[in-house]
């Protein structure tokens, strides 16, 4: 499962149908691709990069129809220094991501919980899988609060970016988050490097507390990391961070490629009829 569209250039996401969809009054371009369950995949900041793109691939070439919304960003853009932190300036003021907010979950999340539900009525199965990363790590256990959302995947959730050990959702939200998981017997799979500067020990603690053995954590050591990335990520990043996206190493053996297999695995478990 290997990718051969170049990681360095601009890609045109043309193997994807590009369709806006509109819920709750609000109406959004998701990019469309696969046959098979749904499984909603969740751009990184600064937006849909190559990188993410290659993911999702890999998701629909596992068997799942991938829904990716375009949340932010210039979309298949690699990531520039300059463009990628204007594009974090305008969404950390936007109030559809309330980006410093501790004990609250962002508004985009009730958009993403109706596009599950959608996604759920057109690809059928038993429920939808979700994937967030970084700006967007933290929704797809916001949207647990839907029930269509059977497997999510959190990775190296960013929110709030003021308070480590915050976990941008309400106390009663992530109460109600644990409820279910123990109720149906599910799992929240979450990953993030020993060393990341904007996804730190302290969030996955918040998270282990709040949600128990529910919540399976996975860190991987730095070394792990891809050391050659974008610009944003070699110079506004500047650590370890994008697990299964920029950081990722596309090499048999290497832990990265192990975690993507790993989530992978997980839809299918899940997901399968």
């Amino acid at each position: 499962m290997t990718s051969t569209r170049p990681l360095t250039e601009d890609d045109p996401l043309d193997d994807f149908a590009a369709r806006p969809i509109t819920l709750d009054g609000v109406e959004k371009k998701v990019y469309l691709a696969g046959r098979g369950p749904a499984v909603i995949v969740m751009t990184e900041m600064p937006g849909i990069s190559p990188h993410v793109a290659r993911f999702a691939r890999w998701v629909r070439d596992a068997g799942f129809t991938v829904y990716m919304p375009s949340l932010f960003g210039r979309d298949g853009a690699v990531p520039g220094a300059e463009e990628g932190v204007a594009v974090l300036r305008r969404a950390c003021v936007s109030a559809e991501f309330r980006a410093f907010a501790a004990n609250e979950s962002s508004p985009v999340t009730q958009w993403l919980r109706a596009l599950a539900r959608l996604a759920h009525a057109e690809c059928g199965g038993p429920g939808v899988g979700a994937i967030g990363m970084c700006f967007t790590g933290n929704f797809a256990l916001s949207m647990m609060l839907e029930p269509a959302m059977l497997a999510p995947v959190v990775c190296q959730p960013s929110l709030p970016m003021d308070d480590p050990a915050a976990t941008h959702m309400a106390p009663e939200e992530l109460a109600a988050v644990r409820e279910r998981l123990e109720r149906e017997d599910l799992t929240v799979m979450a990953y993030r490097f020993e060393g990341d500067r904007h996804c730190r020990a302290q969030r996955f603690a918040a998270f282990a507390e709040a949600l128990g053995n529910r919540f399976v954590a996975r860190v991987l050591p730095d070394s792990a990391a891809n050391p050659g990335t974008a610009p944003f990520f070699a110079q506004v990043v500047a650590s370890p961070h994008s697990v299964v996206t920029a950081h990722l190493i596309d090499e048999a053996g290497q832990p990265t490629l192990a975690t993507r297999d790993e989530i992978l695995a997980f839809f299918a478990r899940r997901l399968s009829s």
